[in-house]
């Protein structure tokens, strides 16, 4: 990982389309419950997605723009949690095993979501056979309703499914 940046939470908002995009302000509050939770939040993004992580990055560490793949890599593979939308960064958190928060709008978690694992969690709250528009312009209405409080707790749940179990002596 990027030096010092092991072990952080990586939470990445951005997203090619706007359907998949979680609101920005959700996204910050997130970064300011999970620090105050005692998470070292690091928020990555691609240059493109500068301005939309000055505004979640609160006082968190900013990787925007300043990892290559190989680095934005070695950073999830060394997190301690994941947190994103249905992108790249989840497929790469699934990839090595760590443990991750995947909010889901458009496109069932069953096509692209990560595997069964207790460590993933998917939220998606859609209604049964739900499907919205991938590509759409504005952020999927099933995204929309996935709040702060429930990325929290599924946070939670994920870092602590990954917990090693220590036996008793």
């Amino acid at each position: 990982a990027p030096c010092g940046l092991a072990g952080a939470t990586i939470v990445h908002p951005g997203a090619a389309a706007a359907a998949r995009r979680w609101p920005a302000d959700r996204f910050a509050a997130l970064v300011r419950a999970l620090t105050l939770r005692g998470h070292r939040v690091v928020v990555t993004g691609g240059p493109e997605d500068d301005a939309l992580v000055e505004r979640v990055a609160c006082d968190a560490g900013s990787a925007a723009g300043r990892t290559d793949v190989a680095e934005l890599a070695a950073l999830v593979a060394s997190a301690r949690l994941v947190v994103s939308g249905d992108t790249g960064v989840a497929h790469l958190a699934s990839a090595f095993a760590r443990p991750s928060v995947t909010l889901f709008g458009p496109t069932p978690p069953a096509e692209w979501g990560p595997p069964a694992a207790g460590r993933h969690r998917v939220l998606w709250p859609a209604p049964p056979g739900y499907r919205g528009d991938p590509h759409a312009t504005t952020v999927d209405p099933v995204l929309a309703s996935i709040d702060v409080e429930a990325v929290v707790r599924a946070a939670h749940r994920a870092g602590a499914a990954n917990r090693p179990t220590v036996p008793d002596r």
